[in-house]
């Protein structure tokens, strides 16, 4: 909404659905940055938003404001970004699964002098955007097909079945090819059908894996490089008393739950990080002119299993429980001159 400062209230539970509530802070406020996020409701939209809010707080005295779709929808999104320009110029970070549609828009409005960072998602070089904040992708594929790999014999020979929710976006391709050449160095018996589009949305990325399943009954391992993927291939392999392995993204409290029972094995993309940095250096900077670094600030992932579950879910407890828990990754992300990299570089 134009002309009105939105911020984002949270539900401090497991599940952490964030919702957008019309007001953080007083009308005097002097600054204002924002967070324009793909979807409002799939855990790595949230984890990142939970994060930025926590980060503006950190630095204190800004507001702050976090929208975004209901589903992934990119005109919808990009519709709010040109909306929150008007409330938040301090400062937007963006994280996007449409960058071709926010060349145009970024580049405007850095022109115009409005500080515009990437976060998870690279924008297209042409936008102008001297900041990404986001993991190596290809390297968190191969993280968990080396987890996947693990439960397997060394000369196992049989299928893996590859999917991915949104076909086409930069991370979640990537990750699908790290998945795919480490399966094939480390298991060369084993061939990698996919990537197959399970799709976004939620129902119907059951139904796709529902049939993938199906269709591929002996295969050795089902592994999506998306959340909802994670969840849903645990389910069924639940529901149908599945030996396959199953191997996702993201840190949902039912793949957790998941990974728990030994359903699933994960890798977190540590999104709430993510935020967190982004959100610490727009307020730093709309409130003393910090320069912002320029470059990709890497943040590394997390593989997840048995051994370290239970910490993870301690950790996800509450917002405040994932910024104690990860503020020496938050402060090495900042800090360790080491997470700087070229943004050539970006994967």
């Amino acid at each position: 909404m134009k002309n009105q400062i939105f911020a984002v209230l949270l539900v401090l539970s497991m599940v952490g659905p964030v919702a957008c509530t019309e007001r953080k802070s007083d009308e005097d406020d002097a600054h204002t940055v924002g967070f324009v996020v793909p979807n409002k409701q799939l855990n790595f939209s949230q984890e990142m938003s939970l994060g930025f809010l926590s980060g503006v707080n950190r630095v204190g005295d800004v507001a702050h404001l976090v929208d975004g779709p209901n589903i992934v929808d990119g005109p919808r999104q990009l519709t709010l970004f040109r909306d929150m320009l008007t409330t938040a110029a301090d400062g937007i970070a963006v994280s996007t699964l449409s960058p071709d549609l926010f060349t145009g828009p970024i580049a405007e409005a850095i022109r115009d002098g409005v500080p515009v960072i990437a976060v998870d998602s690279p924008v297209l070089p042409s936008a102008g955007v001297e900041l990404f904040i986001g993991n190596d992708a290809y390297e968190l594929g191969r993280m968990l097909a080396r987890k996947v790999i693990e439960k397997l014999p060394p000369n196992a020979t049989g299928k893996i079945v590859l999917g991915t929710s949104s076909p086409g976006v930069t991370v979640l391709d990537r990750r699908a090819k790290g998945i795919r050449d480490e399966i094939k160095e480390k298991l060369p018996g084993v061939t990698v059908f996919g990537p197959f589009d399970t799709k976004q949305e939620v129902e119907a990325n059951l139904e796709a894996w529902n049939t993938l399943v199906e269709v591929n009954s002996s295969a050795l391992a089902f592994v999506g490089t998306g959340d909802a993927d994670g969840w849903n291939l645990a389910a069924i392999r639940r529901a149908k008393g599945g030996t396959w392995i199953a191997g996702g993204f993201d840190i949902d409290s039912k793949s957790l739950a998941a990974v728990k029972a030994g359903d699933l094995l994960l890798v977190s993309p540590e999104n709430f990080v993510k935020g967190a940095v982004a959100g610490r250096l727009q307020a730093e900077h709309a409130k003393t002119g910090k320069v912002l670094p320029k470059g990709w600030l890497y943040v590394p992932g997390l593989a997840i299993d048995a051994t370290n579950v239970d910490a993870v879910v301690a950790r996800q407890a509450t917002v405040t429980t994932r910024a104690e828990g990860l503020a020496d990754q938050i402060e090495k992300v900042l800090a360790d001159p080491a997470h700087l990299r070229p943004m050539s570089d970006v994967s």
